[in-house]
């Protein structure tokens, strides 16, 4: 039977009785959509005990699955030299449950190792924040974390919206309604629907509601453990496409979709307990009740920040929503209750404080996003770092006090940073990069309709 305290958890001997007929076996790529294989109900001890192979090009291509890095032999872990090998997926038993918009579906998050021996893949984004987990309990500290995802919802078929090139968008809002209940109703049988299927599939919805943006919406999950938190939220985004679809509808993570609209985010919450159960955030006789070991992991935060920003913001569109009003954080900074700041401190009591940490933008790996936090922070507690003054929101920050302004220069301080290949390795390391630096390329390569509107008969 399963566990009474996640009475989501599925047991491989149960899935048949139960009416599931397809178990999806699925990790996380380094654009945190979920990839791998599903295979019937009966097949599955099988893959149990051996696990079940899917291509490494899976780490290898861009977010359109271009060959052109694999081709050039960019990566030592791809290539055509190589035959372009496997990895075996190993099922991670603690995550398995039913895929509840689904019909008879059961999902299992898995990590990828070399096959045939016991070396994780350390590509993997999963591998990677398990690992900065376990630094963490190596100092006897136990992080919670917690996201806030924003998306966009359309009225539009998603197949016909690629076909007119997505022209013609349909809003499910038609003006500002942010946190109105009107709008809401309209749309609360199809968010009732989601909410009970992902409650059902073991991902905590916290609260819902109607955002500012013409068809923005945001739903927060319940805080938690960082790793099963990232696996939730690719989940999450998994169901919220399949549902809206099965609706007739299409939704976008696209951190800035439209101009002249609100940007889509992924605030992070974060806070710390020793592994005895100590709120390690928390000091009566602190100001503001921040700890020296908080104020230096936001701190550690701060300065790790330009650095990491390609995590944060991995796509040419996540620079639109860092140009808008400042939501995203207006300079490299922290305050108290301050949405304007990179970092936001909240919460009066000791299982309350946090902070919440506002660059990511909707379309985050949340795996590296976390990934990139945890380990900022850490390096901040282990340094034992002073924190800086508090953003004045009456000053604009100077040019060095800005993040990253673009993917191309996010590639950039990604490359220098002497602290990110201490995170993952040399050769992670490179491979991000060499991604990165692939992306902004693409784009800096191709004609769009900005440029014809703007000098076609003009110049």
């Amino acid at each position: 039977m399963a566990d009474p305290m996640n009475d989501w958890l599925l047991q491989p001997e149960e899935l048949a009785d139960l009416g599931i007929r397809t178990v999806i076996i699925a990790t996380p790529d380094l654009q945190g959509r979920l990839m791998g294989r599903r295979v019937p109900t009966a097949q599955f001890p099988s893959i149990i005990a051996n696990g079940v192979d899917i291509c490494t090009c899976v780490w290898a291509w861009d977010i359109e699955q271009g060959l052109e890095l694999i081709e050039a032999g960019a990566f030592p872990l791809c290539t055509l030299h190589n035959g372009i090998p496997d990895a075996t997926l190993r099922p991670d038993l603690s995550t398995l449950r039913r895929a509840a918009w689904l019909a008879d579906v059961a999902i299992c998050m898995a990590d990828p190792y070399v096959p045939g021996t016991d070396t994780p893949l350390d590509v993997s984004p999963r591998v990677q924040l398990r690992r900065e987990l376990a630094r963490y309990a190596d100092a006897g500290l136990a992080p919670a974390a917690g996201t806030e995802l924003e998306f966009y919802l359309y009225l539009n078929d998603p197949r016909e919206l690629r076909r007119n090139d997505f022209r013609g968008l349909e809003p499910t809002t038609a003006y500002a309604c942010d946190f109105g209940i009107q709008e809401g109703n309209t749309y609360e049988p199809f968010f009732q629907q989601l909410r009970a299927d992902l409650e059902a599939s073991g991902i905590g919805v916290e609260a819902a509601q109607s955002e500012h943006g013409h068809g923005q919406w945001e739903m927060t999950f319940r805080y938690g453990e960082p790793l099963a938190m990232a696996d939730q939220h690719a989940l999450y985004k998994l169901a919220v496409r399949d549902s809206a679809a099965r609706a007739g509808m299409s939704v976008t993570f696209m951190p800035a979709p439209h101009n002249g609209q609100p940007g889509s985010s992924c605030h992070i919450h974060l806070s710390l307990r020793s592994t005895d159960g100590a709120f390690s955030f928390w000091d009566d006789a602190a100001p503001h009740q921040m700890s020296a070991l908080m104020r230096s992991a936001v701190e550690g935060t701060l300065q790790h920040a330009p650095g990491l920003t390609l995590w944060f913001a991995p796509t040419i569109n996540a620079y639109r929503r860092h140009r808008g009003d400042g939501v995203a954080g207006l300079g490299n900074s922290w305050a108290l209750a301050d949405r304007t700041a990179t970092v936001r401190v909240l919460g009066f009591a000791p299982e309350q404080l946090r902070f919440e940490f506002r660059t990511p933008g909707a379309d985050a790996n949340p795996y590296l996003a976390l990934l990139g936090l945890l380990g900022a922070a850490r390096d901040g507690i282990e340094r034992e770092l002073e924190l800086r003054a508090p953003h004045d929101p009456t000053r604009e920050p100077t040019a060095a006090e800005r993040l990253p302004a673009n993917l191309g220069a996010a590639v950039a301080a990604f490359r220098d940073s002497a602290f990110a290949p201490t995170l993952v390795g040399d050769e992670v390391h490179h491979h991000h990069a060499v991604l990165g630096e692939h992306e902004w390329e693409t784009f800096l390569s191709a004609v769009s309709d900005w440029d014809l509107r703007r000098y076609f008969d003009r110049i």
